[in-house]
């Protein structure tokens, strides 16, 4: 089979798993290879990631309404009956709140795949296949509820002195990766090393939006938050727990409120309108596992109904919703970048 042959294949497969994003009833199994472990498993990473979203969107008071897919392949040898591809996937998901259905919202994801596609009598089958799969979550371990609805607008964020919010916001959003809506072709920013493969990206990114000084927001590096271009990043610059430490102990940030995302969606004396109102874009927010950081997403805009939007890496996420791919067990730090 040629390549050609091989590209149409894949883009009929992921406009199947795209619709059963939206139409999770919707069968797709004629395309894994059922007799093996390995596709079997792969066919229920799909059937999961559609439960999930679906009740992710239910909990949220949401509709998802369409997903599209786009491709770019990267790898791709021939063993005998057997293709091993690797291509980066990204995907546009779109969602309304029951209320307001014409008003549609969307937002991008972006995964690099390792593929393995058998040969069988009707044609060809996914018969193993891994990504890090930003929708891998236990559909049963959502929590409840949603940030209540701003009594009046959200204030205008003002210019500041130290900290371009403009820029931190552009420059998350062009370098989002494969994220669909990302800019600079799914790429990252090239000057900056890349630490997917050494233990992930997520920290590196936040340190580029906040102090990149040609395009993000122009923090300064200083102290052991650094960014070393001939060798790399400081520990303080890539490592979850220690940037979080400097942020709130170097006059950069603050700590706005934590907790699980149950607690932090009410309304107090302190935030009448949840915490999540005095967030701000090119705010951030630290996920946390196990009383550690285990990851760290910027504020990049809110939708329709103050949901906090998120851009990060591994895996990319353009305008994403803060929560989405986390469960209950999750705790969030939500971080104001001081001006």
């Amino acid at each position: 089979m040629s390549r050609g042959e091989i590209e149409l294949f894949l883009n009929e497969l992921f406009e199947e798993r795209s619709l059963h994003l939206v139409h999770p009833n919707r069968s797709h199994e004629k395309y894994y290879d059922t007799n093996s472990k390995a596709g079997r498993h792969a066919l229920a990473v799909q059937n999961n990631r559609a439960a999930y979203l679906q009740s992710w969107a239910a909990k949220r008071q949401m509709i998802i309404t369409d997903s599209k897919s786009s491709l770019r392949i990267r790898g791709f040898k021939v063993q005998g009956e057997q293709i091993q591809l690797t291509f980066g996937h990204s995907q546009k998901i779109t969602y309304a709140y029951p209320d307001q259905p014409s008003q549609e919202q969307w937002f991008g994801l972006g995964t690099w795949h390792v593929m393995t596609l058998k040969r069988q009598e009707n044609g060809w089958n996914v018969s193993k296949e891994w990504f890090l799969d930003p929708l891998e979550e236990n559909p049963n371990k959502i929590p409840d509820g949603s940030p209540p609805l701003p009594s009046s607008p959200r204030p205008a964020v003002a210019a500041g002195q130290r900290y371009d919010r403009q820029r931190a916001v552009a420059y998350a959003n062009k370098y989002a990766g494969l994220a669909w809506g990302a800019g600079n072709e799914g790429k990252y920013n090239g000057k900056y090393k890349n630490y997917n493969h050494l233990g992930g990206d997520c920290t590196n990114f936040a340190s580029q939006v906040l102090g990149d000084p040609q395009e993000g927001g122009g923090l300064s590096m200083r102290g052991p938050w650094r960014y070393h271009y001939r060798s790399g990043g400081t520990r303080t610059w890539v490592q979850t727990d220690a940037f979080k430490h400097f942020l709130l102990h170097s006059g950069y940030a603050q700590r706005i409120a934590s907790g699980y995302y149950e607690d932090l969606i009410q309304s107090t004396d302190k935030h009448p309108q949840s915490p999540f109102w005095e967030l701000a874009s090119g705010d951030l927010i630290a996920h946390v596992m196990h009383n550690d950081v285990d990851h760290f997403s910027i504020i990049t805009g809110f939708d329709m109904r103050g949901y906090p939007l998120v851009n990060s890496h591994t895996a990319d996420r353009y305008k994403a919703p803060f929560d989405l791919g986390w469960d209950n067990k999750t705790q969030y730090l939500l971080i104001h970048i001081k001006d």
